[in-house]
């Protein structure tokens, strides 16, 4: 009611009483005093309207510009509709472990492997997605096979605009072999395989600068690369050129367990260099990083045409049980030199204690790590424990050249903290069976026990 026509009703009342008064003289004073009442309260309303302050305009309250978020701790600044990020990422992988290695003959080399620590990953770096469908990233790596000096170790432009496509390019992880395709912070062992290794050290693997694309739905994966130096390279000599494809079939994939089969190809068109000189070596380590000295060792190939690898891979989780295993072919064509044919492979098993299980990654095209149902977290979890077995084998020995057979089985526990942190326990029995063209024995036998502290996020 507006303070008007308080007033004007107010008016109003008071010229009807006096009327009535008038007009009905036998009105009683009762009724004049009721109506005075009525006026009184009416003058009333009126005063407290005057008094009231005006009503305050509501301000429009804006929605923030940013917002935080800590997927699975990782710290990432989104702003408000989320299609633009950033994240900061890292992982520390810390190694201890120690050998008892015996050399078959003072030919042998290496004639021993060192006890100690290494920091196999120590990674810091950015994580980002701009307009919903394109991702990037740039990481350092202060740690490696001999820790200590900082390097790039990643840095890509991805593009994800359309479903179940992703085209990307830079130096990157190429995804090339089935075990590559597992993160480093969920693989079974301390270190992968080595003929998986070898494999990639070719033209694919970690740091490499790389382009391509790769395609993926529930039932299938493919994914192919053209593939050039890694970082670090001397870019005044010639770069090494390569391809490498990847096609996986996943026939079965419930929420109980999935089974994968595939196969891989590379193919190294180029192996950069010196002009003229095209040279390449085949070597790798006793599936430790401890000492960084390798067991088998094809020594410097020379007139190298170019290089192929054949691969076929298979895979399986159901509920807590998973396997996992991976064959190569290695032939190298030579000029004026005879050609050379190696191969080699690996199986490996594991079982989840606390129930468990790996799950299969469709972008991936591999499998995921553990996730304790229990982390560790002062409420009386104890984290997953996982148990796990393989055989592995690598020969490099054909025709001249004698780089060795190795051949080595490991046991491993894994304790899941939290979803961020675990450790690795290894035990690793191999042998090294290696002769020299004049027949004598370079081989060795070992025994090797490793510990992995890990966070990652």
């Amino acid at each position: 009611m507006s303070i008007r026509m308080a007033q004007l009703l107010g008016v109003a009342g008071v010229a009807g009483v006096m009327i009535t008064g008038q007009a009905h003289a036998q009105a009683t004073d009762a009724q004049i005093s009721s109506l005075q009442r009525q006026v009184n309260a009416l003058e009333k309303q009126i005063k407290s309207l005057k008094q009231r302050p005006a009503p305050v305009k509501a301000e429009k309250v804006s929605a923030p510009s940013a917002i935080i978020k800590m997927p699975n701790n990782r710290p990432t600044f989104c702003t408000a509709d989320e299609a633009n990020c950033v994240s900061l990422t890292g992982r520390v992988h810390f190694d201890v472990g120690g050998y008892n290695y015996h050399p078959n003959s003072l030919g042998t080399s290496p004639q021993s492997l060192k006890n100690g620590v290494n920091a196999r990953r120590a990674r810091i770096g950015l994580l980002g997605t701009f307009a919903n469908v394109w991702d990037w990233g740039l990481v350092v790596d202060a740690g490696g096979s001999q820790d200590g000096t900082a390097s790039l170790n990643n840095a890509y432009i991805a593009y994800k605009g359309v479903k179940g496509l992703v085209i990307e390019g830079g130096y990157m992880d190429v995804p090339y072999t089935l075990d590559e395709g597992i993160s480093s912070n969920n693989m079974l062992f301390i270190e992968r395989a080595s003929s998986q290794v070898i494999a990639t050290d070719i033209g694919a693997g970690d740091n490499r600068a790389a382009i391509g694309a790769r395609a993926f739905d529930k039932k299938w994966w493919a994914g192919a690369y053209l593939t050039g130096p890694t970082v670090g390279y001397d870019h005044t000599t010639r770069v090494p050129l390569a391809t490498t494809g990847r096609v996986v079939f996943v026939p079965y994939n419930t929420d109980f367990g999935s089974f994968l089969i595939g196969g891989d190809v590379q193919y190294l068109w180029d192996t950069g260099g010196a002009t003229n000189v095209n040279q390449m070596r085949l070597r790798d380590r006793p599936e430790l990083r401890i000492d960084p000295s390798r067991i088998i060792d094809t020594g410097v190939l020379n007139n190298v045409d170019h290089a192929r690898v054949l691969s076929a891979e298979l895979a399986g989780g159901f509920d807590s049980f998973y396997f996992q295993g991976e064959y190569f072919n290695y032939a190298i064509a030579r000029s004026g030199l005879s050609d050379l044919n190696f191969d080699g492979g690996y199986l490996q098993a594991s079982y989840t204690l606390t129930g468990e299980r790996r799950k299969y990654s469709e972008s991936a095209g591999a499998y995921g790590g553990i996730n304790p149902k229990n982390p560790v977290d002062g409420k009386g979890g104890w984290g997953a424990w996982e148990l796990g077995a393989r055989y592995s084998y690598v020969d490099l020995t054909d025709n001249v050249v004698f780089g060795g057979t190795q051949k080595n089985i490991t046991v491993g526990l894994n304790w899941y903290v939290n979803s961020n942190m675990r450790f690795m326990f290894n035990y690793i029995n191999g042998q090294v069976e290696k002769t020299n063209a004049a027949g004598a024995d370079l081989g060795a036998k070992y025994d090797a026990i490793a510990m992995r502290a890990q966070v990652a996020f």
